[in-house]
């Protein structure tokens, strides 16, 4: 089944990809080992340039000693929900890599790219096991290396809630009305043949 009719498909696809969405509530429900390391799993093998490998990920899960070190970074309006989620997860790129035959590293410039990919592949694989998950921007990015011990040649790019989703009556109601599925931009405001002929 795929969400609310704000969310069609211009061209055949799985579902998955519309049925995926980026929820705020959730049950509280903890998650376990198996599930969790899953998700890494998915994401060791997303597509990677040279097979750098870029992403690292940091979790804790709630109610964990960790858990209040990854919390304390989101900012107050986040923090009104994630609550709820069972593990809070940074998702770490390195700028540099070691290339084939080279002895020393050398810039990494897709860094955020790649780890954008495992992210994506980690996302997916939450809500094919019924887990669902959402990227949070709304951090302190300046104190986030130093809380999390992230030394220099790394970039905190995101933070991700996982969790069971719940109602959204669990949700302070100024959430209420954002929380569902969003549409998305036709494929022609995005893909062009050639040359850049965008109206944006």
């Amino acid at each position: 089944m795929t969400q609310a009719s704000s969310r069609n498909a211009q061209h055949t696809i799985e579902p998955i990809f519309i049925d995926r969405w980026s929820p705020r509530a959730y049950t509280g429900e903890a998650i376990d080992d198996t599930t969790l390391r899953s998700l890494f799993e998915a994401a060791r093998w997303a597509p990677s340039a040279n097979n750098s490998q870029p992403w690292r990920f940091i979790y804790a899960k709630n109610g964990s000693a960790h858990w209040d070190t990854l919390f304390a970074l989101l900012n107050e309006n986040n923090q009104r929900w994630v609550n709820r989620a069972a593990v809070l997860i940074a998702l770490v790129s390195k700028k540099t890599h070691v290339r084939q035959g080279d002895t020393a590293p050398s810039p990494l410039k897709n860094h955020s790219l790649d780890a954008g990919a495992a992210w994506a592949s980690l996302a997916f694989q939450a809500y094919q096991s019924g887990w669902r998950t959402r990227a949070i921007g709304g951090f302190n990015r300046d104190a986030a290396p130093a809380a999390l011990g992230v030394p220099e040649g790394y970039q905190v790019e995101i933070l991700i809630a996982v969790g069971k989703q719940a109602d959204k009556s669990v949700l302070p109601e100024d959430f209420h009305e954002r929380e569902q599925p969003t549409p998305r931009k036709a494929i022609e405001q995005f893909v062009a043949e050639g040359s850049f002929s965008f109206a944006d």
